[in-house]
């Protein structure tokens, strides 16, 4: 058997009971934020991903259950099983990662737009959101804009402000694009089912198709899972966004909306790491701002 590391003594039987088997085999793989990663093999022959937290997060593995199951429930994007969790640990289903390739990420374009055809009842989520470990607000709207400028633009603005990353001017900036939301946000789009974090880092390829991990989920507009990929470069974009649009083509002018949909996690960047990501999150702002995008 491999042995937890020694600071994490009780992590094999805190998931044994999460998964509903006991473990024969874990190995630590990593760890961000505030929480170890786990590779965990269970006496059932199951292969698990574990998240391990040494305190109550107060909702975080939650919401990200919570999620999963829900972008499950659309039957369009593969994502992992949720084996269990508590206020300290999640448990889900093992996806052994490979190469992308052209033809899985056609495929997975394709998949995105039905999980995003499959709905919210509206911008939010019935249940309180996290992205990585910051909180995320998911009160329920009828109407993007107004949503997207209170819940994912200005709570980060003040927080990164609060923190000493960002100048009075710089607030100012932020605080023009969030009041000129509805004129920025092009045609109206209902709720779309997101991933809400669709970075390519929680995206998973394997057996010929991509897999969603760690999401922030919630109703909001399709354009932000599309914007996040761009943002640090999956793999074979051209071929994922031909495979969406081929399912459900996007509106006119979406490619000039890139930058506003990606100013939020911009700002979750300078929130979690600091002024290192302010010069791109005011260049994303003024791009959002500018004639045609």
């Amino acid at each position: 058997m491999i042995r937890p590391a020694p600071a994490d003594p009780d992590v094999a039987a805190r998931l044994g009971r999460l998964a509903g088997a006991p473990v024969r085999e874990i190995r630590r793989v990593g760890g961000q934020h505030q929480w170890g990663h786990y590779q965990v093999r269970l006496a059932d022959g199951r292969l698990a991903f574990a998240k391990v937290a040494g305190r109550d997060l107060g909702g975080v593995f939650e919401a990200e259950a919570r999620g999963l199951r829900w972008l499950a429930d659309a039957a369009a994007v593969p994502v992992p099983e949720v084996l269990g969790w508590d206020a300290s640990a999640l448990a889900v289903s093992w996806v052994r990662g490979e190469a992308a390739d052209a033809v899985a990420a056609a495929r997975f374009g394709g998949d995105l737009a039905h999980l995003h055809l499959a709905g919210s009842a509206s911008f939010g989520a019935p249940w309180p959101g996290f992205i990585a470990s910051l909180p995320l607000g998911n009160a329920a709207a009828d109407s993007w804009p107004g949503w997207y400028a209170r819940e994912r633009l200005l709570p980060y603005v003040r927080r990164a402000f609060d923190a000493g990353a960002f100048d009075a001017a710089d607030v100012r900036l932020l605080e023009t694009v969030a009041g000129a939301a509805a004129e920025l946000a092009g045609p109206d789009e209902p709720p779309s089912r997101i991933h809400g974090d669709c970075w390519s880092g929680n995206l998973i390829w394997s057996g010929g198709r991509g897999w969603l991990v760690d999401p922030a989920a919630h109703g909001g507009h399709r354009e932000s899972d599309l914007a996040m990929l761009a943002l640090f470069g999956a793999p074979f974009l051209d071929r994922i966004v031909a495979g969406y649009q081929e399912v459900a083509p996007l509106a006119a002018g979406w490619r000039a909306r890139v930058p506003l949909h990606q100013l939020h996690p911009l700002l979750v960047h300078v929130c979690l790491f600091g002024a290192g990501y302010r010069d791109a999150a005011l260049t994303a702002a003024r791009a959002a701002l500018a004639p045609g995008g």
